[in-house]
């Protein structure tokens, strides 16, 4: 059901596929506990496609209780928490922009920058990408100065790392 769901994203029939993944989370919450793995997991994609609905109330609501959850089964040092979570966290802060929580949505992306860092690497393309992310965000609350000077190292690093004619350079 969940793979079907998934092709259904692929095809943009995101109303079929939130109607498989309502179901799927139903399951797996009922079937595994709606702490297991799984069923965090069924959740994230439940939250991805009402993003594409342009459900951002109920998304925050998803991605704020799997953030919650997995905090609290795993901690946040454990390595599922670290890359799972760290994504999960991007995404929240996505839709703290959407809704217009500038604050939440920049704690949360500093968040993600710091960690990133700290675990891979400031150099490490994830991290760059963060960077970029943060960049972004300021630039869309009209923070043109911090955008700036971000913005400025993101292309000054991936110039060196990657090449001038690089795609994610360009």
């Amino acid at each position: 059901m969940g793979n079907l769901a998934f092709t259904y994203r692929g095809l943009g029939k995101w109303k079929g596929a939130e109607e498989l993944e309502v179901q799927v989370l139903e399951m797996s919450t009922r079937i595994l506990g709606k702490e297991h793995p799984d069923t965090l997991s069924s959740m994230g994609n439940l939250a991805n496609t009402y993003r594409k609905l342009g459900k951002c109330k109920e998304v925050e609501e998803l991605e704020v209780q799997v953030l919650e959850m997995r905090f609290r089964i795993l901690g946040k040092g454990h390595s599922d928490t670290l890359m799972n979570t760290l994504m999960s966290m991007g995404n929240l802060a996505i839709t703290y922009r959407k809704l217009g929580k500038c604050k939440k949505a920049e704690e949360l992306e500093v968040q993600v920058l710091e960690m990133r860092t700290r675990i891979l690497g400031k150099e490490h393309p994830d991290s760059l990408w963060s960077m970029g992310n943060l960049a972004n965000m300021y630039r869309e609350f009209g923070k043109w100065k911090e955008a700036e000077e971000l913005e400025v190292q993101v292309l000054e690093m991936r110039t060196r790392i990657l090449g001038k004619e690089h795609p994610d350079t360009l």
